[in-house]
């Protein structure tokens, strides 16, 4: 398979470009390629390029750009995964499973059993590693596009302000009704899961006010990171491009 990088240049055919750290350092001392070998290269904006590698050296890595190819990979579903801030290790996997499963975009969310708070500075440290966790999802599973990363948010605060979504779905254990049951939307999707120990009854109850239906997947309770995939997996096979 040839190797995938996220570039966030202009790729056009004909240019040299020089690879940015991240993926100068992965092409040259993890995957030790050499002067000739073939990359695709893509900047988030959609489709791919074909590149070479035309010199590796101790300071940088250059590829020539080649041909772009139109390829698009993304999921026909328009999910926000909106995700309760959980442990460090779980919310990495669910950030990089969610981005593998096709989300359009995640929003991070603090809620009243968040086991951990980040104040603004470690916040947007935070944001950038999980943009970083994203940009690497993207590169090892062929998306084109990377997907949007809010800000984290309070949960309360995020739930006042209006969105554009045509199903809006909360995850909880006690829910009436599985997700199987839900009719298919005709636009986007708001999913909300909640951090280790759910949501508060509070919570779950001014989510549904403001227009989520609550739903389960079975009579298991799932870990926070569990539920995310587990329910994108179920709307990809329901609605999306599984079928």
């Amino acid at each position: 398979m040839t190797p995938r990088f996220y570039c966030a240049l202009p790729l056009s055919t004909g240019a040299e470009v020089v690879l940015p750290p991240g993926p100068a350092h992965h092409a040259a001392r993890v995957l030790r390629l050499r002067v000739g070998d073939s990359v695709t290269l893509f900047n988030g904006g959609g489709g791919e390029v074909a590149a070479r590698l035309t010199r590796i050296d101790a300071r940088s890595v250059v590829a020539s750009v080649g041909e772009s190819v139109a390829i698009e990979r993304e999921s026909p579903l328009r999910v926000r995964l909106v995700q309760g801030l959980s442990a460090t290790d779980r919310m990495d996997y669910a950030v990089q499973k969610a981005v593998e499963l096709g989300v359009t975009a995640i929003q991070p969310v603090t809620s009243a059993r968040s086991a951990a708070r980040l104040a603004d500075e470690r916040a947007e440290k935070r944001l950038d590693h999980w943009r970083q966790i994203s940009i690497a999802a993207c590169e090892q599973c062929g998306r084109n596009r990377l997907p949007l990363l809010h800000p984290l948010r309070e949960l309360g605060d995020w739930l006042d302000e209006p969105s554009e979504a045509s199903l809006r779905l909360l995850l909880a254990p006690n829910a009436a009704q599985p997700l199987a049951r839900m009719s298919q939307p005709h636009g986007p999707i708001d999913l909300l899961i909640g951090p280790e120990g759910g949501l508060a009854p509070d919570e779950s109850g001014r989510a549904v006010r403001v227009g989520f239906h609550a739903m389960h997947l079975g009579p298991r309770i799932l870990r926070t990171e569990t539920a995310a995939v587990a329910a994108l997996a179920a709307l990809n096979t329901l609605w999306g491009d599984w079928r």
